[in-house]
């Protein structure tokens, strides 16, 4: 199965060269690397110059190619003909030596998959506790394994606003678990969403589908668009035994005003893309589980040490919410 990657990056030359040193050592090695490289110095490029990779392409993309979406969308295009699969990694995310095998060989398990995602293994600690366990409040549970549950998971548990879906799909309200609460299990699950910096798809798909301009820069939520999008056309699956660490470099990401704002609305703009037309019921859910959670990070000002990051966050979820009564966001596809 030809397979190409494509790693968007931007200002995080050390975090890339850990990522391309690990892809090195794959057991399965893409045919075609492609750098799209948004940085506004020359630092990634010469950091590339300095160590070979096979098969790598580097593109320096001009200001108007910048941002994620359209930095993937500017890889997609340079695509040779005989690629297959086109996997996608976030530039601080390091390979366990078997991912590219057994993330492809989602697709052969799975003969109607038109995605695949790899999974996350670094940050939550799980626990197999069987099928019969029963779990506390502050749990969550599935599949045999539980975890401790956020506390923000427990309020909305709490207030009756917790998601009605498996991890991975969205519910008509929106705010569901992703697919960061699936287990260690070893076992591939199907899915409606899937991280974009861990994910894969079939070339084909990219005829008709693309990832949408409105998300600039940071693109948060791009991920779930897109997913959601490509859904609709066939099966998603990620598998947990493709494994990876991310490491969630701070540099090239949005200050915390602008990063809470984005929250907000891009949060709404996934929720229009799964549910065009939301019952009263489900756009009140949207908007408590909205609300409650800028109340959360205000706390947060009082409950953690980095009070001006909260403050500051909380601030852009509160104007980003309030902009949607003057000035929607707007649908691109």
């Amino acid at each position: 199965m030809n397979f190409a990657l494509i790693i968007c990056t931007y200002m995080r030359p050390k975090p890339l060269l850990q990522l391309l040193q690990s892809v090195e050592g794959q057991s399965c090695y893409p045919n075609e690397i492609l750098v799209i490289d948004g940085s506004t110095n020359s630092g990634t490029a010469l950091v590339l110059e300095e160590q070979a990779f096979e098969n790598l392409t580097y593109f320096r993309v001009p200001k108007e190619h910048r941002g994620l979406t359209r930095q993937r969308n500017y890889g997609i295009e340079r695509l040779g003909e005989n690629i297959e699969v086109v996997c996608f990694l976030d530039d601080d995310t390091v390979l366990e030596k078997d991912y590219f095998e057994q993330l492809l060989n989602t697709y052969v398990l799975f003969p109607d998959a038109v995605g695949a995602g790899g999974y996350i293994q670094n940050g939550i600690k799980y626990e197999f506790v069987g099928y019969s366990y029963q779990p506390s409040f502050d749990e969550f549970y599935f599949d045999g394994w539980k975890r401790k549950d956020g506390s923000r998971f427990v309020l909305r548990k709490k207030l009756g606003l917790d998601s009605d879906c498996l991890p991975g799909f969205s519910p008509l309200f929106s705010h569901g678990r992703s697919v960061g609460f699936l287990p260690p299990s070893g076992k591939i699950y199907k899915v409606e969403q899937l991280m974009g910096g861990v994910s894969s798809f079939r070339k084909e798909i990219f005829k008709d589908c693309q990832f949408a301009a409105y998300f600039e820069g940071y693109g948060l939520y791009e991920d779930a668009d897109f997913s959601i999008r490509v859904a609709r056309t066939g099966a998603l699956y990620l598998n947990t035994l493709a494994r990876l660490n991310h490491f969630h470099d701070e540099s090239g990401r949005p200050d915390p005003y602008r990063y809470g704002k984005m929250v907000v609305r891009n949060g709404w703009y996934v929720w229009r893309i799964k549910n065009p037309n939301p019952k009263w019921k489900d756009q009140f859910k949207w908007h408590a589980i909205t609300i409650l959670l800028i109340l959360v990070r205000f706390s947060n000002v009082v409950s953690t040490d980095k009070k001006k990051e909260a403050w500051s966050e909380a601030l852009g979820r509160t104007v980003g919410w309030w902009s949607l009564f003057v000035n929607k966001p707007q649908h691109t596809n």
